[in-house]
């Protein structure tokens, strides 16, 4: 299939890329590079370029023909959106909006979006399935909820059909080592918590006299929420699974012809403090913490029933336990902090 993706020099838009490509897929990814590494896009051609500039989107429909688009490309931090909401309206709205209308100008008939959690705002019960009322919490969810919107308009009307993929928390690393996990704002509680035991690490090693400056204590956002430590309870899943829910959502739609919305989570969740105690025992480490006032626009948990992929799709996570989501992260995070001490030492 030759198919199209946004946003593919992503964190999951690479580790999906590099499945497809695996498979045989003719692939062209287009990318702005703001947040993405174009190194990560490991198989098909790559453009840079903005999908918020028609020009630049017809010359790549024109000249590829895709016959499936899928959509990573957005903004994606919820207090950033709380704080600029514009901007998130911009990147995930308009310029789906322009997106969209190339595809359709050029008879694109299947497209797989990535979609959120978010959508759900403040969830009734736990845990949280497709058709749970939906009721954004921040602006970011709001973008996705209508991003979902306007596909199932654009089924009705020009027969673009869709599978709307609605992740938990992303997480982990692949295995193989062929990929990042960095971005420039990380909010991801996962790598925050390993760079806080990567901190820990560097200064025993400066107390020896070696080594150079780590990071920050972690910081706890809010201890009050109605959980059973206080804290923020979230479902992770581990990147690899996520995307092979693309995968699958790709082949439904081929099969099918149909649009379709899933959950794709691991439907356990954990807290905030859970996932520092399972890192504190992967690391060796003891990763400092410290609790501060909540941030705006975060449900207190937000845990996934995942009924509806597994039995539609078919869909299996490979990699469900949290300890090892945390170890594939650990190990890319450790690496990258030994090759950059050894860089160090070697300009010395």
């Amino acid at each position: 299939m030759k198919i199209l993706v946004t946003g593919g020099a992503g964190y999951i838009g690479s580790h999906t890329i590099k499945k497809l490509g695996r498979q045989g897929h003719e692939l062209l990814t287009i990318d702005n590079l703001s947040t993405g590494h174009r190194g990560a896009v490991l198989f098909g051609d790559f453009k840079k370029g903005d999908i918020r500039d028609p020009v630049f989107l017809r010359r790549v429909f024109s000249s590829f023909r895709p016959q499936a688009l899928v959509h990573f490309a957005a903004s994606v931090i919820v207090p950033e959106s709380v704080e600029n909401p514009l901007l998130y309206w911009d990147n995930n709205i308009s310029a789906m909006i322009t997106l969209l209308r190339a595809a359709v100008e050029h008879q694109v008939k299947m497209a797989v979006f990535s979609s959120s959690a978010a959508v759900y705002g403040e969830p009734e019960k736990i845990p949280v399935t497709e058709d749970h009322p939906r009721r954004p919490a921040n602006p970011y969810g709001m973008t996705k909820l209508v991003g979902e919107g306007i596909l199932a308009d654009c089924d009705l009307a020009h027969g673009l059909k869709s599978v709307c993929l609605r992740y938990f928390n992303a997480s982990g690393v692949d295995p193989e080592g062929e990929l990042v996990e960095d971005r420039e704002v990380e909010t991801h509680l996962i790598p925050l918590v390993l760079k806080a035991a990567i901190a820990a690490r560097e200064k025993k090693h400066r107390a020896k006299g070696r080594g150079h400056s780590g990071g920050k204590e972690l910081l706890i956002f809010g201890n009050d929420y109605p959980t059973p430590d206080g804290t923020c309870v979230r479902d992770y899943i581990h990147v690899n699974d996520l995307a092979q829910a693309h995968i699958l959502a790709l082949e439904w739609l081929s099969r099918e012809k149909r649009s379709g919305v899933f959950n794709v989570g691991n439907g356990r969740g954990y807290s905030v403090r859970q996932v520092i105690e399972v890192s504190r025992r992967v690391t060796g480490l003891p990763i400092p913490s410290r609790d501060v006032p909540r941030r705006p626009g975060d449900p207190a948990e937000l845990v996934a029933s995942s009924e509806k992929i597994r039995k539609v799709l078919g869909w299996k996570p490979e990699i469900p336990e949290l300890e090892k989501i945390i170890s594939s992260s650990w190990n890319y995070f450790s690496k990258q902090v030994a090759g950059s001490r050894k860089q160090v030492a070697g300009n010395q």
